[in-house]
Formats: structure tokens, C-alpha cells, sequence
């Protein structure tokens, strides 16, 4: 672990990046704007000049070339961070595993804008130097179930469980219009959309894209929207949102997948302001993440855990008929 150095003020927060074989032969400055995207072409340069080195201390060039196994380690301002819930409850815990149901609106990682305001940061005010590792990741706008991990060896196996598919989970989601037919299946590619001026859009247009597959099934109808739960196959990338955007049913208070590419640009730009909550419809992404079912590596039992909707989601549906005990987990084999 490198000490602090000299130059660097003890308010600024410390990022440590593993360089991992994916990694190795990549300069410096590509691989930071891999990890922290929003930063500008500019002010990576400047950062990487004055603020980033290696194991020794040494302070680094743009152009230096990583080597896999090696630690990078990036200091930066504290940013002013927006406000967000940093209330979450523990839903399930033993001796291996802690699953927590992490608020709307609240990042599971550090990023260019958030690093106190983290799920991660807030597991470590909470448990110290035990804190519990995240064996997923979740959207920040997207609710629900995050399954932690209390020892490396649960950690290890848990994100082999993730790996190999072997955790079925469970979503709930608000979507625009009736869906038709009220239960199936979404198998369409995902891939970068080429034809989108937004680096982080994708969608199913290139049949050459990763084979993605979601099943999904109507809880309930109202006015012009349906609560879906849907369960997905494949772990992609924003998969559940690209599939219903896919079939013409996009999450409600979706704003990348939204009516137009124009209200994603307006909220980069504006922030989440009224006029950005009334053409999403809500003022986040009405997805929430209900539940998880493994076989428990250490105990060999077969272990759901689940948690109801968030209280925001009742003023886009009535979801008092699912908030029953157990309700989600029951639901495991009836999709589709």
C-alpha cells in the first residue's frame, strides 16, 4: 500500500486500480478514461500529471504502459457531491453473505460525481475495516438487492455464482403502454448503438451483438402502463432496459432509453430539474431489483432473498397486492 505523498492535500480521496491482464499494454490515460468516462480528454491529462503513480510513488506519465498485477493509484478533489438517500437496510446476513436493499438514486461505486455518496463508502462508515465487497452492481437509479460479500472465499464464489448464471434474479419494473402478449420472451443481441451520439447507449439492431435473453411476465395493468416482473437469463448491460425499450415499452422515468435521446442530453446537462421529471414521467428509472435465489455455496441450501418495492414506486402503481411476504420468491418458476 503506497504512503500518501507529500504532495497530495489529505482531503483529496484516494482511488486504487488492480491492473488486470484485460488491461496490460493499455496507456495510462486510455485506461482512466475507460474507468472514469465523464472526465474530459483534458482534465484526465492534467490529473495523470500531477495526481497519479505507482507503487514506488513515482509519479506517472499519460503515455506509461500498464503492466498486469500492478496498482495504480489516483488521488482527486473531493467533489461536491448531489444529495442522495444513504439509508440502506439490511434485508439477509450470515456468517458468508450480507444482502442489503440499496435506495434510488444511490451509486454502488465511486464515480466522477459521487465517492462519499456510495453504497461501497457507506458500507465501509458502517463496518470499518470488515466491511463487506459487492458481489454485483446494480444501476444507481435501479432499487432493490445487492448481495455483499463478508469473507474472500464468499466473495470469490459469489461472483462465480454471477458468472456462470447460476443466481436467478427477479425484477420489477413500470413500463409505458399495455404490454401484448402479457407474458414471453425478449431474445434480441445487445452490442453499442453506432447510430446514437451517446457513448453508453445500446441496443439490439446488430445481430452479431452478445446473445441476451429476458423472460417476463404482467403483474398488472393501469391507465396507459404495466408493472412487469421480469426475470433476466443473461447479465448485459442495462439488458432489461434496452430489451423493453426493444419491444416499445420503456421504463418509465428512463431517461437514456427514453422518447428521445434529447431528454438524456437535457438531464446531462440541466440536472434532474421538474421539466426533466415530467417528460420521463418519474423522476428515476422505475426499476427495482426484488429478488435473489442461489444454491449457498457453504451451506448447500437453496437460499431467495427479496424485498418489496420502494414507497416511490406508489405513485406510478398500486403495488400494495405484491408487497406480500415471500410474494417474489414464489414467483421464481412462473416466468413465462
Amino acid at each position: 500500500m503506497l504512503d500518501r505523498p507529500a504532495s497530495i492535500p489529505e482531503d483529496y480521496i484516494e482511488i486504487v486500480f488492480d491492473i488486470v491482464k484485460e488491461f496490460s499494454g493499455w496507456r495510462l490515460d486510455r485506461f482512466i478514461a475507460h474507468r472514469i468516462p465523464r472526465l474530459s480528454r483534458t482534465r484526465i491529462q492534467r490529473i495523470i500529471k500531477s495526481c497519479v503513480f505507482d507503487e514506488t510513488g513515482q509519479l506517472l506519465r499519460p503515455n506509461r504502459v500498464l503492466k498486469c498485477g500492478e496498482q495504480i493509484y489516483l488521488y482527486k478533489m473531493p467533489p461536491d457531491e448531489p444529495p442522495v438517500c444513504r439509508e440502506f437496510s439490511v434485508v439477509f446476513e450470515d456468517e458468508w453473505f450480507l444482502a442489503v436493499d440499496k435506495p434510488p438514486l444511490l451509486p454502488v461505486h465511486p464515480t466522477a460525481r459521487y465517492y462519499k455518496n456510495t453504497l461501497t463508502a457507506l458500507l465501509n462508515e458502517t463496518y470499518g475495516e470488515d466491511a463487506p465487497r459487492l458481489v454485483h452492481r446494480l444501476d444507481s437509479e435501479t432499487s432493490g438487492l445487492v448481495l455483499c460479500a463478508k469473507t474472500r472465499d464468499a466473495e470469490r464464489l459469489g461472483k462465480g455464482l454471477f458468472a456462470e448464471r447460476k443466481v436467478v434474479k427477479q425484477y420489477i419494473a413500470v413500463v409505458r403502454g399495455l404490454v401484448s402478449p402479457p407474458s414471453g420472451r425478449i431474445e434480441a443481441p445487445l452490442s453499442p448503438n453506432p447510430h446514437s451520439f451517446i457513448k453508453a447507449r445500446m441496443w439490439c439492431g446488430d445481430p452479431d451483438g452478445l446473445p441476451s435473453l429476458t423472460e417476463y411476465r404482467t403483474l398488472a395493468q393501469q391507465g396507459d402502463r404495466t408493472l412487469l416482473l421480469l426475470k433476466p437469463r443473461t447479465g448485459r448491460q442495462h439488458q432489461l432496459r434496452v430489451h423493453l425499450d426493444h419491444i416499445g415499452h420503456t421504463i418509465v422515468g428512463d431517461k437514456l432509453y427514453g422518447p428521445d435521446e434529447s431528454l438524456f442530453v437535457d438531464y446531462m446537462s440541466d440536472g434532474l430539474t421538474p421539466q426533466i421529471i415530467s417528460r420521463a414521467g418519474h423522476r428515476r428509472q422505475a426499476l427495482h431489483a426484488a429478488s435473489l435465489s442461489f444454491l449457498h455455496p457453504f451451506t448447500q441450501h437453496r437460499l431467495c432473498i427479496e424485498t418489496p418495492a420502494p414507497a416511490d414506486f406508489g405513485a406510478l402503481f398500486d403495488i400494495s397486492p405484491f408487497a406480500g411476504s415471500d410474494f417474489f420468491c414464489r414467483q421464481q418458476n412462473d416466468i413465462p
